[in-house]
């Protein structure tokens, strides 16, 4: 088997030494390239050369969830074909590590890859289905390209906690559970729209919604992980069906009480619910639009400020090696 490796060098969770071991028991049951990362993107590209080159039989991303998505994303520049293109494998390296986790994998990078040799030997593997965003056609936001997402997205409220988060990072704050609990309280005081949303949820299949402050697109569930706690926002999500939906039309401070306590006491098969939320499941097709600019995340990386967003629900795009 030829497979190339695409390693994170500044993985959360795992050290130089740690990354050696790994690329060794690799090594010694295929026949291996690894290329460590040099620049936001990086992934993506080696992602893209891969399923180029008609050689390769396997990628194995080694890092969180930001070097997967760009992983997939290379993999998936031409579009979807399982049987075609190259097999996915995930060694969690990152901080939270919803993708793997959701798959069934050890958050332990060292075990995660034992279990991965192990599927590889007896040859186990699913098709998993994606989420594709992109620029909405009549929009100002049309010219934005499509980019698939591996467990989910938000427009609004999560993904300002997203941002947030992100610029403590780049000022070279640790990720941790700790700084994303204290960015929500901080978003929660900034937020100018909490008790009137922007946001309109549209699709061929769905009645509209309009007015939502919060909107999280789930392609499988949980929907993250606080530590050791899976935190469910669309408990029916999955892997096997298209997207679901979670909007909430009001953020005051009796709503986030009440649904951040069922956000941490949610399970698979109870989530938030109450007057002021809305979800939808199996969803093919639908868009996002917002009155203002509102921050948009995919898989936990901040993409800017956008005003519309179609989504679109893929099955079966991708194999991976579970």
């Amino acid at each position: 088997m030829r497979a190339l490796l695409v390693v994170n060098p500044a993985a959360t969770t795992t050290s130089a030494r740690t990354r050696d071991v790994l690329i060794h028991a690799l090594a010694s049951e295929m026949k291996l390239e690894a290329v460590s990362t040099e620049y936001r993107g990086h992934a993506r590209d080696l992602g893209r050369r891969a399923a180029e080159s008609g050689e390769i039989d396997l990628v194995v991303a080694l890092g969180g969830d930001g070097t997967v998505n760009e992983v997939v994303n290379g993999l998936l520049h031409a579009g979807p074909d399982p049987e075609a293109l190259p097999r996915l494998a995930v060694v969690p390296g990152g901080s939270t590590n919803v993708f793997a986790r959701a798959l069934g994998l050890p958050n332990d990078a060292v075990e995660a890859t034992g279990a991965i040799l192990d599927a590889l030997r007896d040859r186990t593997e699913r098709t998993v289905g994606l989420g594709l965003a992109a620029g909405t056609p009549g929009t100002e936001d049309e010219g934005v390209p499509p980019r698939w997402f591996t467990f989910c997205a938000g427009f609004g409220f999560d993904a300002g906690v997203v941002g947030r988060v992100e610029q403590h990072r780049e000022r070279g704050r640790r990720s941790t559970h700790a700084l994303y609990v204290r960015q929500v309280l901080r978003q929660f005081l900034d937020e100018p729209h909490r008790r009137h949303g922007t946001i309109a949820l549209e699709g061929p299949d769905l009645d509209p919604v309009q007015d939502l402050v919060l909107s999280i697109v789930c392609n499988t569930s949980p929907w993250t992980y606080l530590g050791n706690r899976p935190v469910y926002a669309s408990p029916k999500a999955s892997f096997d069906t298209a997207l679901d939906i979670l909007g909430l039309s009001r953020l005051s401070t009796p709503a986030v009480a009440r649904y951040g306590a069922q956000l941490l006491r949610s399970t698979p098969e109870r989530g938030p619910r109450g007057k002021h939320a809305v979800t939808y499941h199996d969803q093919t097709d639908f868009t996002l639009h917002s009155k203002v600019p509102l921050p948009f995340q995919m898989d936990g990386d901040h993409l800017g400020l956008r005003t519309s967003v179609t989504f679109t629900g893929v099955r079966r795009a991708l194999r991976v090696i579970v």
